[in-house]
């Protein structure tokens, strides 16, 4: 099937991303690319913390399975959603072979009007999925789906990169002094840092954000943020010292926030 033209890519999808997400050679070698990556130590068992009693679950953003399988292994009813027909291929594999069952669906997780309310216990959004998403009332959109298919009491788990994490390199700095300017002009792509080129993929934009503005964010759609726990480089994930200026110098978050009513 022919790539769309730019103006019939989904709502909240760049052409790279796009790109990224039909390159079969990309999904099948996903895995071991990210072989390493410090937050994989942190994200899964953060997840297990927060959802100890297995329940319905909805992952966005799946890619491989790597987190909804390992759930479906513990117990829970899993439904995973990514736009990659071939990352869905390989999780559907990767169950099989781990015996479990992952209910897979291909979707923008910008308009997921399909999925019925209150229909889930928990809602993951992880490994900077949400950032993916092109444009401010996108990605408002995405939670507010979120906020929809959860039941009342309900959680959602997201990770996000941080804004300030820049402030220790020169381009960094400059990127942040000029996104200050973007910011006061109300641009809309204030937020964006532009990803670099990966795996023989052109980079796309990624929005980075301060742990303010998720929060923000979160409450604004009707969550109440229940922990913004800092995300470090070292092997295991963590940041050294979280006390010590942890919001400027994290690379990232990982947020809880509870659905009330």
């Amino acid at each position: 099937m022919p790539a769309p033209a730019d103006w019939q890519l989904p709502p909240g999808v760049t052409r790279e991303v796009w790109d990224y997400l039909h390159n079969a050679d990309l999904a099948r070698r996903y895995d071991g690319a990210l072989a390493g990556t410090p937050l994989l130590e942190i994200d899964l068992p953060f997840v297990r913390e927060y959802c100890p009693t297995p329940g319905r679950l909805l992952d966005l953003g799946c890619g491989t399975g790597r987190v909804a399988i390992p759930l479906a292994a513990l117990g829970h009813r899993v439904a995973a959603v990514d736009l990659s027909e071939e990352m869905l291929r390989v999780a559907g594999a990767k169950a099989t072979a781990a015996g479990v069952r992952v209910d897979r669906v291909r979707a923008n997780i910008v308009t997921l009007d399909a999925i019925r309310d209150v229909a889930f216990d928990s809602v993951l959004c992880l490994f900077s999925t949400l950032g993916m998403v092109t444009g401010a009332d996108n990605r408002r959109r995405v939670l507010e789906h979120a906020y929809r298919v959860l039941r009342p009491g309900g959680l959602l788990l997201l990770h996000v990169h941080n804004r300030w994490h820049h402030l220790g390199t020169r381009r960094g700095r400059s990127w942040l002094l000029r996104d200050a300017v973007r910011c006061l002009r109300g641009s809309p792509d204030a937020g964006d840092w532009q990803m670099e080129h990966h795996d023989g993929q052109t980079g796309w934009p990624m929005h980075l954000f301060t742990a303010r503005e998720i929060v923000r964010l979160l409450s604004g759609v009707g969550f109440r943020v229940a922990e913004v726990r800092p995300v470090g480089l070292r092997p295991d994930g963590r940041l050294s010292c979280p006390w010590l200026l942890g919001r400027l110098r994290a690379y990232g978050f990982l947020v809880a926030a509870r659905r009330l009513g």
